[in-house]
């Protein structure tokens, strides 16, 4: 069997001005990394052809050991779409070279449904994380200069200081640090740490802004902490929103590529679903849209993670109106939250999928919290047996939703036909049918129990000192009306990861929530989720490397 990356250098990958005609780009208008790769300007962004257009979201059910393709099956899709006629394109988040040195390995699909050139988009892409790690970390110079500064000191107390700096791996020595150590010019001692770029707010900045201005904008309105006499200070008051916008100014441009069938492309933003709003940029979104029939993204991790934050906080705030959903679910998966271990998921078992089948019950149920009626695409592999698919499809008729076997990782677009068809009879019957789960104006307490009994089932909501207090600070502050971005495992719907299939009862412990004033939401952080990952015992990153023609390996 070849492997993904086997498979993606031998498509036959076309120069990238002619995957821009197809979407009605002028060549000339295009920014180009060699011969693949592009940026497209934000002149094409068309609001009233925005409305004629169809958006699809794929998510999917709790994620599991197995992998369930939920980005294999959106390039799939969107090849399927085309196939019988549809002018499609796929939007979707970069790579972080976090998961792709350490559990995942590569993130551009798989099989004959992936994005090209693989190696470049998992790696250095356009240098878009790379800018934006460099925006956040210039903001953090400036904090500790200005705490250095005798003239121009704005009192800021370093104890209430919440910015942190930040780097594109998975490092978990560097969560919390200490630094201006060494003498008093190295600056002032205070604790701080890193997140990982994905983690950062410029990085949710950047997927939330709909221009130029509106990012610089928001850039100034970052919350950095306290002066000694309890006045707020923003990066505005730095006048750090500038130069920060500078270095963003080629990021904030999406970027072209294509599939291995030439169905085009837009990569743009990558944030993680569980610790930040999980979904491409608005701007990325917005442009497929201007420029294709129809679009299909999606949302990282499962329902109530990335689905939810695509709705309430992406949709909500950037007036996007979703037209379908999908969600992807695997028999190995379903056996997997049945109460299976890996080892058991080639075995053919009835009795792990009906019992797993309560995870996907509540998926499927969340989606019609938003008003709508999904999709299943049940991803098909050799070991799949035909009682175990109707089993599946049996559950699905019974919720009066349809559900498509997609072959995708073995046929490309050939395979996702079936899925496409019945996509795309549910994007036409769903022209308005989507509404938030709350009202921004909501407090913020009830906003959180919302979506914590909502999405995840729980019984209730529990608050630490540290997060009522924080609370008490964001009502201070004039930013309860600000969307919530709940930061919680992807391994269960709760918030404790060893909870499998569809845990009830249980309560929600919300232990601090982080303000992320320029994006546009708060980070409630429950349980015990990092916002900088650390690596596995064996990281991907042990099996990446060149062979003897100077190719990368490794990447799947």
């Amino acid at each position: 069997m070849r492997s993904d990356i086997e498979i993606a250098r031998e498509a036959e990958m076309l120069p990238i001005p002619e995957i821009a005609k197809t979407l009605g780009i002028n060549p000339d208008d295009l920014e180009l990394y060699g011969k693949y790769k592009a940026k497209i300007p934000l002149s094409y962004i068309d609001e009233e052809k925005i409305k004629k257009s169809k958006l699809v979201l794929v998510t999917a059910i709790t994620p599991t050991p197995a992998g369930e393709g939920k980005t294999t099956t959106s390039i799939g899709l969107a090849m399927g779409l085309n196939k019988i006629g549809k002018k499609t394109t796929v939007v979707l988040r970069e790579p972080s070279l976090g998961p792709v040195f350490g559990v995942k390995g590569g993130a551009a699909g798989g099989g004959h449904s992936q994005v090209i050139p693989m190696e470049d988009i998992n790696l250095h892409f356009t240098g878009d994380l790379s800018a934006i790690e460099k925006a956040n970390n210039l903001l953090s110079a400036l904090i500790d200069n200005n705490l250095q500064s005798k003239k121009y000191n704005l009192g800021l107390d370093p104890r209430t200081i919440g910015w942190k700096r930040v780097m594109d791996m998975n490092d978990r020595a560097l969560r919390d640090v200490v630094i201006g150590l060494g003498g008093t010019g190295n600056g002032i001692p205070r604790e701080t740490g890193f997140n990982i770029t994905a983690a950062s707010e410029v990085m949710a900045i950047l997927c939330m802004a709909k221009d130029p201005g509106d990012l610089k904008e928001r850039l100034g309105n970052i919350f950095i902490g306290y002066t000694f006499d309890k006045k707020p200070i923003y990066a505005r008051d730095l006048k750090a929103e500038g130069a920060m916008a500078v270095l963003l100014k080629d990021a904030i441009k999406p970027n072209l590529v294509q599939t291995v069938e030439n169905t085009p492309a837009i990569i743009h933003g990558g944030p993680f679903a569980n610790i930040a709003q999980g979904t491409n940029s608005l701007i990325a979104t917005k442009l497929g849209l201007s420029t294709s029939e129809i679009v299909v993204t999606e949302a990282g991790f499962a329902s109530e993670l990335g689905a939810e934050k695509f709705f309430d906080i992406k949709s909500q705030v950037g007036g996007l109106r979703p037209n379908a959903v999908v969600i992807v679910a695997t028999i190995r998966a379903l056996k997997y939250h049945g109460g299976a271990n890996k080892e058991e998921f080639g075995i053919p078992n009835v009795d792990y999928v009906k019992k797993g089948l309560e995870n996907l019950d509540k998926h499927i149920d969340n989606m019609k919290s938003f008003g709508f009626t999904p999709v299943v695409a049940l991803n098909k592999f050799d070991t799949d047996t035909a009682e175990e698919i109707a089993i599946v499809d049996e559950r699905c008729k019974q919720h009066s939703i349809a559900m498509a076997i997609n072959d995708g990782w073995a046929k490309g677009g050939e395979g996702a036909v079936d899925l496409a068809e019945k996509v795309l009879s549910a994007a036409k019957s769903c022209p308005s049918c989507f509404h938030p789960i709350y009202e921004l104006d909501w407090s913020m307490e009830q906003k959180i129990e919302t979506i914590a009994t909502k999405m995840y089932g729980a019984a209730g909501v529990e608050y630490s000192l540290k997060a009522r207090k924080d609370l008490k600070t964001i009502d201070e502050l004039g930013l309860s009306n600000l969307a919530v971005c709940m930061a919680k495992t992807q391994n269960s719907l709760s918030d404790n990861p060893t909870l499998r299939g569809r845990p009830e009862g249980f309560i929600v412990n919300i232990r601090e929530i982080e303000i992320a004033s320029g994006a546009g939401f708060v980070v409630p952080i429950a349980g015990s989720i990092m916002r900088m990952p650390g690596l596995p015992a064996i990281p991907s990153a042990e099996n990446i490397d060149f062979n003897e023609d100077g190719d990368v390996v490794g990447l799947f």
